[in-house]
């Protein structure tokens, strides 16, 4: 069980430790409705949002034999896959855990990863960070930073055993939210450097990218109605992938 009181504490840890390799926290910039005033009490007193997950967290179960555990961090994308394809994660060969959040940049992603990832016990940790970084959704992007957030992330799980699958950022030609960034050269180059990384450390790499990318270096209308969230075609078509690396992850290979 998951006693959320002590990630105060660990939180406060991380960002004393790791302060060199967060990128500075602004307001966010999701096309969503003005934040309450409860919204901005929570961004300043759980920015990274570990109260999110902290009931789930507490309730989960140990893992269970022969069902191997595997945790997805991520933001929207991956918040979003379980509600699109509740069928695909309810998996017998694998427990598919999400720990997805909307908005999220690899900094906050980074502070949670403890009680969302660690703390559960997985077997795969899946990492998919970056895309909201690019997006400037926290501050001016430094491509150099979002690498070590995610570099943070995959040895933090190696040390406590859990083997890791890094992903490539989706493809994105524009964002909604903050257009005319013009960010598919931005995304092209985070994940060389996240492949490059992922070779050096022997820890899986999915690529979506390659997989899922249009002549524009960007998402086709039949996978993502908005250039960045994958529609129920677009989540198909990651899933055979996903999976594909976590069996060769389990394999060692």
């Amino acid at each position: 069980m998951v006693d959320f009181r002590t990630w105060g504490v660990a939180a406060l840890l991380a960002v004393a430790l790791l302060a060199p390799i967060i990128s500075r926290a602004q307001q966010p910039a999701a096309p969503t409705p003005p934040p309450t005033a409860s919204d901005l009490a929570r961004q300043q007193e759980d920015w990274p949002n570990l109260g999110r997950f902290a009931a789930a967290n507490q309730s989960l179960p140990a893992p269970t034999p022969g069902r191997p555990r595997v945790v997805l961090m991520g933001n929207s994308i991956t918040e979003g896959w379980p509600k699109a394809d509740s069928a695909f994660f309810a998996s017998k060969t694998y427990e598919l855990i999400g720990r997805g959040i909307g908005g999220q940049t690899s900094p906050q992603m980074l502070l949670r990863f403890w009680p969302d990832v660690l703390a559960l016990k997985p077997q795969v940790a899946v990492i998919l960070a970056g895309v909201n970084d690019i997006a400037e959704n926290h501050g001016a992007y430094n491509q150099e930073a979002t690498l070590h957030n995610i570099m943070a992330m995959a040895e933090l799980a190696q040390v406590h055993g859990i083997r890791v699958v890094l992903c490539s950022v989706l493809p994105a030609y524009d964002f909604p939210w903050r257009p005319g960034m013009q960010p598919a050269s931005k995304v092209i180059a985070l994940n060389q450097q996240i492949k490059a990384y992922a070779q050096q450390r022997h820890f899986g790499y999915l690529d979506y990218h390659s997989a899922m990318a249009d002549a524009r270096q960007g998402l086709p209308p039949s996978l993502a109605r908005d250039e960045v969230h994958p529609t129920l075609a677009g989540y198909r078509l990651m899933e055979p992938l996903l999976l594909q690396a976590v069996a060769r992850t389990l394999k060692g290979k």
